[in-house]
């Protein structure tokens, strides 16, 4: 058999399997409601979102005062950016991240405490 009717056969047999596989990972995903996410601004998102979030008591009026409410956060948390150059990762026992992004269509820059347990929303700024 010639090679190039060898190669025939293995792109068509790759390309077959890719499409099945693309098919069956795309439906787990939405059937877990799961993510996969792999580069480290996702991961700590992520991290951040799987977590309590309790807020200082700068924030709540902050929050008051600008007619925000949990569910503006959580939208921050899946459209933001973390700063790792500004953020502090290597402290114990709360790190602390710095996520960028808009808040009511605004940009704003939000400071979190990323404990074992919980997260808290400390500053912020507009």
């Amino acid at each position: 058999m010639a090679f190039i009717k060898r190669l025939g056969y293995y792109l068509v047999g790759l390309s077959i399997g890719i499409v099945f596989l693309t098919f069956f990972l795309k439906n787990k995903s939405k059937e877990t409601n799961s993510e996969f996410c792999y580069f480290p601004n996702c991961r700590a998102l992520k991290d951040l979102r799987s977590k309590p979030i309790s807020f200082s008591d700068q924030v709540n009026e902050d929050m008051k005062v600008n007619g925000l409410d949990t569910l503006n956060i959580t939208k921050f948390l899946k459209d933001g950016e973390v700063d790792f150059s500004q953020s502090d990762t290597k402290t114990k026992p709360c790190k602390t991240y710095i996520v960028e992004g808009e808040l009511k269509d605004a940009p704003a820059i939000l400071k979190f405490k990323n404990c074992s347990n919980k997260v808290i929303l400390e500053e912020i700024n507009r």
